[in-house]
């Protein structure tokens, strides 16, 4: 059944932002005519003006209590608040006293919001005097900071989301915006109908869903992007593209030019004929944004890459001027509040410099503070290796998974597991790190906390509060304050309020401002509650000398001299080489349904269809050479770590080349922590890892049996080489394979499902090493596996579908019977729209063309972000039209 959306009663509607991305969506949150909470987007925003993703129209099935962390443990027993703070405080003081500051650490993340941020920043660098708090940020956009500070002087976004749409080309680099910003796609999308000379260009190792709008993809190399952007910049010297009235405002110049002329551009990758196209493109069109993310920054050379992308618009003056600069997009909520804050590792709040004295001296003062951190302090890669090295004795870990996110995470791992103390602060004890704390402290979700985000064009929004704080969970800012209130520092960290931190920090910007940086909002310094209570979203800066809008097209920068920095950028291929051990390069990234670590999105049984398993897309050369057939199982290893994968055949990637999801855990699978397969190799400026270019070697997984399991809602205990686990709109759902069949099938899926004594229906063919079990209760099904020597292929929306209902025998058919249309694998989750529905529309011509789809089905009307896949699969199932 497709899925409507639900009417909202505005008499109970809340303004708020979605917790996903950093493209900052603002959302509708309310309750339809039977109470229960639904979530839309909110048309008055201006990141979204009321779209949303797969992933936000689904935000209303992720706030169940059922995996809920709902009370402080210490050791694994439940513990009273007081006593949890105490030990917290008390070990950490400990630590402090003995070894000195820079033995502790917090590792936070940008789900946190930015009152939680200046409230964990503040206690760090200014009060316990370490400057070692890093973010998971780090791992997603610290090498863009690193180029806007060496370029511009501060973490400035020159542009706003409207450049997007008045360009007249957009470059996106390193960005698969349809699955990964799907509501800044679909503003491209409606740019492009709306004015259809626009121009795309999509550079890319992978042909992915958003190459669905480029004029001209680039299937670059591994790591060739300076390659290209250095013959972009010299091409724009050949062909007297330059402003040589804005180089008035920029140095280096001469330097930088130099290093592209000497630069191969080979190195890219691509063809002469192809790197001449994008030049033409790129010079002849004079509004043209440059828009990046991880293809660009996860590299140990990501810092040199957005330089070299900052150069060809600073040589041309492109920049800060509508439809024109570059465009940094960021992957989480509240990274940006995170970088501004402070909660960068070599960072102090507001954007000023931990090297400055005078910036040092200035947040030291408003801060009353006994210290400050006067170096930085350990960025992620180097925070962990010296946990493992006993350097770091004490950790806090607030709202981030490193045990799966990390590269090395196997060495993560042992590192947590020999750390002395261990804190972790998150709303679920259901991660991999959650696992390993000595103490766990239960925090407020999105919809039960409050606070303020930034998202990628410099827009602060409000999340708010609709529901109550279950069982003891409190807010992450008033648990850092509590533990500093017990370390000795209550006059210090003595707000009531969110709105009281907001209005500390929206004071120390216009400290800031006075130094000269580009952060302040100080206007909002004297704060009420009641306005921050109604606060609407609104773009930095807005102090005394400037409100909002663009940066630098006035050629004033916030370098000593005022000008702006081009950097000479000489090319780096990635540090991990191919060899005949490891042959295979391996690109990892999201996928268009899940997040992160999956334990929000996992929740929703819709957003776990779309591709519900995790997977190395391989391109059948390779596949073909390594004997590997769809949907078998390969075994992936690098010198770091190992995980069994499906196969997913795919010309779209570059033979020689591999992709693996990242989201995957130990919690939804057996092995399939990409991240452990991934090198800790960092850019030597940004400390950021390179966790799109390991080497892997590949081979077949030798599995004797594949299984697909479904069951109700208890949720049921994987033992096998190989398995997932999911929720479904009816329980669970599960793949399994292994080396070695079990002697007796029923027994085994009786201790699968925790069903000793359920009665059994059965189809048992031992010959063939075939079995489909039933369990069943008065007739209604409970559980169902299904077995045999390859890969089962099975209609799993029908058999999903089945658990709780009558007849339960008849679903060892695997099938539904004629008078119940299987929809298949689900194509639009928004609306729960399958493929074989979409494929009977395509072939009996009722729907031809994308927007026709949208019309009979719904499919794709929502966010849009299954678009690329509806077209793909109308070339793939529209039947050949008769010879006249």
């Amino acid at each position: 059944m497709n899925i409507r959306p639900a009417r909202i009663n505005p008499t109970s509607m809340t303004r708020s932002t979605c917790p996903y991305c950093g493209v900052g969506c603002g959302v509708l949150i309310g309750r339809d005519e039977s109470g229960t909470v639904v979530v839309k987007g909110d048309p008055e925003h201006p990141a979204n003006f009321g779209r949303l993703c797969s992933k936000g129209t689904a935000l209303a099935e992720t706030i169940s209590l059922d995996d809920r962390l709902l009370a402080p443990r210490i050791n694994g027993r439940e513990a009273e608040w007081d006593e949890a703070l105490a030990l917290v405080a008390e070990r950490f003081s400990e630590v402090i006293a003995n070894h000195g500051p820079d033995a502790v650490a917090f590792y936070v993340s940008g789900q946190l919001l930015t009152e939680d941020y200046y409230v964990a920043n503040k206690l760090m660098k200014g009060f316990i005097g370490s400057a070692n708090i890093d973010t998971n940020s780090r791992l997603c956009m610290a090498s863009s900071v690193a180029g806007h500070r060496r370029a511009f002087g501060t973490d400035t976004v020159p542009g706003l989301y409207e450049d997007l749409e008045e360009a007249d080309l957009v470059v996106l680099t390193g960005s698969n915006l349809a699955w990964c910003h799907p509501v800044l796609y679909q503003r491209l999308v409606a740019a492009k109908a709306a004015r259809p000379a626009m121009k795309f260009v999509v550079i890319d190792p992978r042909r992915t869903a958003t190459c669905d709008i480029a004029d001209l993809h680039l299937p670059i190399a591994s790591g060739g992007d300076a390659a290209l952007f250095n013959a972009l910049l010299a091409a724009i010297e050949a062909r007297g593209a330059v402003d040589r009235a804005y180089l008035d405002h920029v140095n280096g110049f001469d330097e930088a030019l130099s290093a592209a002329r000497a630069s191969d551009p080979a190195l890219s990758g691509l063809s002469d004929e192809q790197i001449a196209a994008f030049c033409d493109l790129w010079i002849g069109t004079e509004k043209v944004v440059t828009v990046y993310s991880q293809g660009i920054n996860q590299s140990s050379s990501g810092s040199d890459k957005v330089n070299a992308i900052l150069n060809c618009h600073l040589a041309t003056g492109r920049i800060g001027k509508p439809g024109m600069g570059p465009f940094s997009v960021t992957g989480q909520p509240n990274a940006m509040g995170g970088r501004e804050v402070g909660g960068l590792a070599n960072m102090l709040a507001c954007h000023m410099d931990i090297e400055n004295p005078a910036h040092r001296a200035a947040v030291q003062g408003f801060w009353q503070a006994p210290t400050i951190a006067d170096k930085p302090g350990l960025k992620a890669v180097d925070m962990f290796r010296a946990v493992a090295e006993g350097k770091i004795k004490a950790i806090w870990i607030i709202h981030t998974n490193p045990v799966v996110s990390m590269p090395d995470a196997d060495a993560v791992r042992a590192a947590l597991e020999g750390c002395d103390f261990v804190v972790v602060s998150d709303v679920t004890d259901r991660t991999d790190t959650a696992k390993l704390g000595h103490v766990l402290l239960p925090a407020t979700a999105w919809a039960e906390k409050e606070g303020t985000v930034t998202n990628s064009d410099r827009t602060i929004s409000r999340q708010r509060r609709v529901l109550p704080a279950p069982g003891q969970a409190r807010h992450d800012w008033r648990i850092l304050a509590d533990v500093a209130c017990r370390m000795g520092w209550d006059a210090e960290f003595s707000w009531t309020l969110t709105s009281e931190v907001f209005a500390e920090y929206a004071a120390l910007s216009g400290v800031a401002g006075v130094q000269g940086v580009d952060f302040d909002i100080s206007d909002h310094a004297a704060i009420t509650p009641s306005e921050y209570a109604g606060l609407a979203p609104f773009t930095w800066p807005q102090g005394p000398t400037k409100k909002g809008g663009r940066f630098f097209a006035d050629g004033q920068f916030h370098t000593p001299d005022g000008k702006a920095r081009m950097l000479p950028i000489v090319p780096r291929a990635p540090q991990s080489a191919p060899s005949a051990d490891y042959p295979y390069r391996l690109n990892t990234g999201r996928t268009r349904d899940q997040w992160h670590t999956m334990t929000r999105t996992a929740k929703s049984a819709r957003l776990n269809q779309h591709l519900g398993e995790p997977y190395l897309e391989i391109h059948p050369l390779d596949a073909d050479a390594l004997g590997l057939g769809a949907a078998d199982l390969v075994e992936v290893t690098s010198p770091e770590g190992r995980a069994v994968l499906r196969v997913l055949l795919s010309d779209a990637v570059r033979p020689g080349e591999v992709f693996a999801p990242m989201h995957w855990t130990a919690e939804t699978a057996s092995a399939a922590r990409i991240d452990a397969l991934v090198k800790a190799v960092t850019d030597p400026v940004s400390g950021q890892p390179e966790s799109k270019a390991s080497v892997v070697a590949l081979k077949r997984f030798a599995a004797s049996w594949y299984g697909f399991a479904v069951s109700g809602q208890d949720e049921p205990a994987p033992d096998a080489p190989y398995w997932t686990r999911l929720r479904s709109s009816s329980g669970w759902r599960m793949e399994l394979a292994g080396t070695e069949a079990p002697e007796d099938w029923v027994a085994y899926a009786r201790t699968l499902f925790n069903l000793p004594q359920a009665e059994v229906a059965t189809v048992l063919d031992p010959a063939r090493g075939g079995a489909r079990i039933a369990f069943h209760e008065d007739g209604r099904l409970l559980a169902a596996l299904f077995v045999g020597r390859e890969p089962i292929a099975l209609a799993r929306t029908h058999i999903v579908a089945r658990v709780g209902t009558e007849n339960a025998a008849s679903v060892l058919a695997g099938r539904p019977g004629a008078d119940a249309p299987d929809p298949g694998p689900t194509v639009c989750a928004c609306l729960n729209v399958g493929l074989n529905q979409i494929r009977e529309a395509i072939e009996t011509g009722r729907a031809l063309t994308v927007q026709a789809l949208g019309e009979t089905l719904g499919a794709g009307t929502s966010c849009g972000s299954c678009r690329p896949e509806l077209a793909a699969l109308i070339t793939r199932f529209r039947l050949p039209e008769a010879a006249e």
